[in-house]
């Protein structure tokens, strides 16, 4: 079955259920709610900017325009890009919903005022790590930084009891990074946010010194199953897709202890702009991705972490709740381009 036929035969059942729950809650008289929403909405427009690939997210929001009664016009591109958009075109943008891969451009969002807040029914639906303060975005999908190593060259108690010993000489032409990759500077100004410019800057003269930069986690953990190198700071997800293809492949993940900053958990997630022409019918969208279905779909077919409770996952990756991760507003690392410019100072770009 095609990932789009599987998705679809996913969602039916649940968008379905979730309409009519919402429907009881709200009573006969249908006044908001998912319900009124599915039956009554034919003809209304909603726009998404999103910054998740349409190959990965494209099927979901069809399914939501097909079971909802909307016409979703979605606008993709790279998530900064999409985030630097709206704030260009500001109060003429067209956008109703930003659909981000990371916490750092819905939080450059808030900041310049352009989010609104969610309904608590939203914002309830995850762990309040996983959502803004202030209840202006939501995480739909959580992306754990990780240490990858090689199972043929360390075993896991030979790995660092942080982060931030990767920096040390001892691990010198053993590691593997990808200094211009998104991911990596999202992590890099969690660090900022955490332990200040000085000390991360340190870190990242270190990393220069230490490793192979790669264009990206899929190479790195490429290199980690040739034995290119022995360790590589990665996204979790990665590894799993080489697992299915080769469950021999001689690469595992590794989760530090005590909160460490290496623990980061970044989120894709979502936010309704102060453009949205119906704020009602972006909440919706929101809903949908936080219905069990929805959040299976990321888990199953992209092995990201499910931000709700409960729903089922892959066994090899731990639930969310169960990361130790580090006391940070996620919403604090909107300041890319300091990174950017502390990664050219310390010679890694």
């Amino acid at each position: 079955m095609s990932r789009s036929s599987w998705w679809r035969s996913l969602l039916l059942g649940g968008v379905m259920a979730l309409a009519s729950s919402c429907a009881g809650a709200e009573g006969d008289d249908g006044d908001g709610g998912t319900g009124e929403l599915f039956g009554n909405a034919n003809g209304t427009v909603l726009t998404v900017y999103s910054g998740r690939s349409e190959e990965l997210v494209g099927p979901m929001l069809d399914e939501f325009a097909d079971e909802a009664g909307v016409e979703v016009e979605v606008r993709y591109g790279d998530t900064a890009e999409m985030a630097a958009t709206i704030l260009e075109e500001g109060d003429n943008s067209p956008a109703d919903v930003f659909f981000g891969q990371d916490a750092g451009a819905l939080g450059a969002l808030k900041v310049e005022g352009r989010l609104i807040e969610l309904p608590d029914d939203v914002l309830g639906r995850v762990d309040e790590r996983f959502a803004d303060p202030e209840g202006q975005w939501v995480g739909t999908s959580g992306r754990a930084r990780v240490i990858g190593y090689n199972t043929e060259a360390l075993a896991e108690e030979e790995l660092p009891d942080s982060i931030l010993d990767l920096a040390e000489p001892e691990w010198e032409g053993r590691l593997g990074w990808a200094p211009t990759n998104g991911s990596f500077q999202a992590h890099v100004t969690a660090l900022r946010a955490e332990l200040g410019d000085e000390v991360t800057a340190e870190w990242v003269e270190g990393l220069a010194e230490n490793g192979a930069a790669y264009e990206n986690n899929t190479a790195i953990v490429e290199a980690l199953g040739r034995g290119e190198v022995e360790v590589g700071l990665v996204n979790h997800y990665y590894l799993y897709r080489f697992l299915e293809e080769d469950p021999g492949f001689p690469v595992d993940n590794a989760f530090l202890t005590g909160a460490d900053i290496g623990n980061l958990v970044n989120i894709a997630g979502v936010g309704v702009l102060d453009t949205a022409d119906d704020p009602e019918v972006s909440f919706e969208l929101a809903r949908f991705l936080l219905t069990e279905e929805a959040q299976a779909y990321f888990s199953e077919e992209v092995f990201e972490l499910p931000v709700v409770a409960g729903v089922a996952r892959d066994e090899r990756i731990p639930a969310i709740e169960e990361i130790d991760t580090p006391d940070l507003d996620l919403s604090d690392l909107e300041d890319l381009e300091g990174t950017l410019e502390l990664l050219r100072d310390a010679g890694a770009l």
